[in-house]
């Protein structure tokens, strides 16, 4: 895993973990590395520090846990991540056809013209989300549970 400071056009800067950094190279490249503020997608990398382990008799402090697995990015950034995730929702639900744990089939459909052509959200095993990826259809991972799922 790699931790990545990253700033997008507007100038927010946000940091995020990536499986490595081909892993941040193909996520950017597909549009799917979006700023945790704004929404853009024109994001690049910041200028970082180097993040350098103290010594083993000077270790005092606990470790932080390890970030989660996968291609998937998580951003940390500022207080109001909230109102901002809240208005994704509400334009995702508001502007997309909710399929449920057809997801990943219906993309596909969409992909290969089967389908017509229209914005969907869903449910899809990560298994699944990641052969759509490879398969070069646009998808990104939403970072909230649709409200239909939600008590």
């Amino acid at each position: 895993m790699i931790q990545y400071a990253l700033k997008c056009t507007d100038g927010h800067t946000f940091d995020s973990w990536f499986q490595s950094a081909e892993a941040f190279d193909k996520l950017a490249a597909a549009g799917m590395v979006t700023c945790a503020i704004c929404g853009s997608d024109e994001v690049e990398k910041a200028i970082m520090t180097p993040r350098v382990r103290p010594a083993r008799a000077e270790k005092t402090q606990l470790e932080p846990a390890s970030p989660p697995s996968g291609d998937i990015a998580v951003a940390t950034a500022a207080p109001d991540v909230e109102k901002v995730l809240a208005e994704l929702r509400r334009k995702v639900e508001e502007n997309s056809d909710y399929v449920g744990k057809d997801f990943a089939s219906e993309a596909r459909k969409i992909h290969l013209g089967e389908a017509p052509d229209r914005a969907i959200y869903g449910e899809a095993k990560p298994e699944d989300a990641k052969a759509l990826v490879e398969d070069g259809v646009p998808v990104a991972p939403l970072p909230f549970v649709p409200s239909r799922k939600t008590n």
